[in-house]
């Protein structure tokens, strides 16, 4: 499965972005899509996840509020919804799938990486 991520760009403090992740195929063993994020110098840390129904979502406490993570199943599409954004969510934005059963917000269970899209917010 190959996944493209689009939608990053330059953005002021307080504007909103979307994402999207594009999947090349549905596979039934795919459970969940997640978005990750590759602050400078920091760990790659989760930021939102999905179910393959579309019903369960999960968000890191620093973007509740805030992102909004919905699924297009007819497309294969994720996206990620970010409004009022911080400087502090200037990073590469990656979307994951996972075969693990559930809502998984853990990186090391995800199978299938894009290759990112960077997302900068000027203060």
């Amino acid at each position: 499965v190959q996944l493209q991520a689009s939608g990053g760009g330059l953005v002021q403090a307080g504007g909103s972005l979307r994402l999207s992740c594009a999947a090349s195929e549905h596979t039934s063993n795919i459970y969940a899509t997640g978005w990750f994020r590759r602050a400078p110098g920091n760990e790659r840390e989760f930021v939102a996840v999905v179910s393959r129904s579309g019903r369960i979502t999960r968000y890191a406490d620093s973007v509740k509020g805030r992102f909004t993570i919905s699924r297009d199943n007819a497309e294969n599409t994720v996206f990620l919804q970010m409004t009022n954004l911080k400087a502090e969510d200037t990073a590469v934005y990656y979307c994951a799938l996972t075969t693990i059963l559930g809502v998984s917000t853990t990186e090391s269970e995800y199978d299938y990486w894009g290759q990112g899209t960077q997302v900068t917010v000027s203060s």
